[in-house]
């Protein structure tokens, strides 16, 4: 075993320091070095394999470093650092260590070579991050916790299922690029596919992000649906069926993003927006696409940071994030109003933001290797995020009608965590060579802005923007209600128990009437048995002697008779 301290082990070290230090700038102060101390150790490392060993005929690595997982360990990184400054003010050892706890395994599950150590870490993610729902310590936070973890849970045991059918199989748990066309492949995707939200698997990111604390939902926006990315990408390049499975995810949340009153759940759904970019890139599978993949991943860890961030912010100095209850907050909070628009922008893929330089790598992916109809679907759905995401939010928020809120701008702590996203979002978009240098294929040839790209993606957001507008105006756009909008989660809040209310009661009645069958024949029985051997019964009366010999003999004589005969 190759000696090297792993990064998970600094992270839980950390987290169980917690408990043991005071509150305050200290405890803080260490949490802030944990990411920074773990990417350090291994963040000049060759590449290679590192901690190998053999465990019951496993062969087991803990630290494979490549390309790959190099990057999505260095945005983790800095996503864990990020979440741990704006939730500098929290004073809450459970959500403090669950925090290091969930960082520290998404970490390891990137570095994991085989699907033994996946399955650990992948396991590790869903326990410690339903401690950030279950933290706002609410009736409704626990519920929707509980169907969060029985969700996460379901899809670590599919990827165990696949994992022990693999080893059947082939007689290795290495977790390297694989082919569906087994029961084992199957089960591996779907694991995947639960923890990516993929479509009719997707409502537990609306359920439960929103029902997270503040900082809570910062922090799971960052972890568990890029470590799925990452598995795919691992896992499974170059599926064609994932380009179709992405094609849809980029369009489905759009109306449901902009009938939803919860800005925090518009931006769940913008999340599995975004996300369908990125699976479309792995079914590509090109190195063009993947590369695409890997800097959208990076940079919506980033912006997406920023705009829950931003949100978070509002949320803490008003209390809600509803839209109805929003409004004229540009006013009090004028630094997060400008965070939240840098954000807004990068996720609308605005020339000379983030979300620009890693979009576009995808859409030229999806036009240069003929699939029209799925370029297509991602400019409509790009579209969809300007509406959604990059003017409905911050106008709802900030404009629109003013409610009267007169509150203070964020803490220093949220605005410094805010400004260094910003900073990245604007940096990666001037300089998307910063980004580019260290994806897992070389980018030497391709330019982002090209004449075709910025006038093609300018004439998107002019003309989406007027579309918005010209809605506002005349009042077509839907109105921001206080309402709960369903959307497969009809199928356990309204269809499971409607099934279940209809069977119980049918069992019920059928219980019933053969209780009362039963009783009625019991009844009966039991009469009949005290009508003979009653004290009123035949068996009970006095019978005389000669009838009793008689009767004797009559019953000897048939026993003879059928002896002999």
């Amino acid at each position: 075993m190759n000696e090297v301290l792993l990064p998970p082990l600094i992270y839980g070290l950390g987290a169980i320091s917690i408990p043991f230090l005071p509150a305050g700038k200290l405890r803080q102060a260490l949490m802030l070095a944990v990411p920074v101390l773990a990417f350090a150790l291994i963040g000049n490392l060759p590449y290679g394999d590192y901690a190998v060993f053999n465990a019951a005929g496993l062969h087991i690595g803990l630290l494979r470093i490549d390309a790959l997982s190099w990057i999505f360990a260095l945005i983790f990184s800095i996503a864990a650092f990020i979440s741990l400054l704006y939730s500098w003010h929290v004073d809450d050892r459970v959500q403090q260590v669950t925090t290091l706890l969930y960082a520290g395994s998404a970490i390891g599950a990137v570095f994991a070579a085989d699907l033994v150590s996946l399955f650990v870490f992948w396991e590790g993610t869903a326990i410690a991050s339903v401690f950030l729902i279950w933290a706002r310590r609410t009736e409704g936070s626990y519920r929707t916790g509980m169907r969060y973890l029985v969700i996460q849970v379901f899809s670590g045991v599919l990827l165990l299922a696949g994992t022990v059918l693999m080893y059947r199989d082939t007689g290795s748990v290495a977790f390297n690029a694989m082919t569906l066309g087994s029961t084992a492949t199957w089960c591996i995707f779907i694991a995947f596919g639960v923890k990516c939200a993929f479509p009719l698997l997707h409502n537990w990111l609306q359920d439960s992000y929103p029902a997270a604390t503040i900082t809570g939902t910062v922090t799971l926006s960052a972890f568990t649906t890029k470590l799925a990315v990452y598995a795919l990408a691992r896992g499974f390049p170059g599926t064609e069926l994932l380009i179709y499975i992405g094609a849809v995810m980029t369009l489905f949340p759009v109306f449901f993003a902009a009938i939803e009153n919860n800005l925090r759940r518009v931006l769940a759904y913008s999340l599995n927006n975004q996300l369908g970019f990125m699976v479309v890139g792995i079914g590509i599978g090109t190195p063009l696409a993947l590369n695409g993949t890997v800097a959208h991943a990076f940079c919506h860890i980033l912006y997406k940071a920023l705009l829950f961030m931003s949100m978070g912010a509002v949320m803490y100095r008003t209390g809600t994030s509803k839209a109805s209850e929003l409004g004229g907050l540009y006013k009090s909070m004028p630094f997060t109003m400008v965070f939240c628009i840098i954000g807004a922008m990068s996720i609308s893929a605005f020339p000379l933001f983030s979300g620009f330089v890693s979009k576009s790598l995808i859409l030229s992916a999806s036009a240069d290797n003929g699939y029209f109809f799925i370029w297509l679907a991602l400019i409509t759905a790009s579209v969809g995020v300007l509406e959604h995401s990059g003017i409905k939010i911050p106008y709802f928020t900030f404009f629109a009608h003013d409610n009267g809120w007169r509150v203070k701008e964020a803490p220093i702590h949220m605005l410094l965590a805010m400004g260094i996203a910003a900073a990245f979002c604007v940096g990666i978009g001037v300089f998307p060579g910063l980004l580019y240098q260290y994806l897992p294929y070389k980018m030497e040839a391709y330019v982002p802005y090209t004449t075709t790209h910025v006038v093609t993606q300018l004439q998107l957001l002019i003309f989406a923007g007027l579309a918005f507008a010209l809605l506002i105006r005349y009042r077509l756009y839907p109105a921001e209600i206080r309402a709960v909008n369903l959307d497969t989660d009809w199928i356990y809040r309204r269809m499971l128990p409607i099934i279940v209310g209809f069977f119980a009661a049918m069992i019920g009645t059928i219980w019933k009437a053969a209780g009362q069958l039963t009783q009625y024949y019991v009844t009966s029985l039991i009469r009949g048995i005290y009508a003979t051997h009653g004290p009123h019964g035949p068996l009970a009366r006095t019978w005389p002697s000669g009838s009793m010999v008689l009767w004797v003999a009559v019953i000897l004589g048939m026993t003879v008779l059928l002896t002999y005969v």
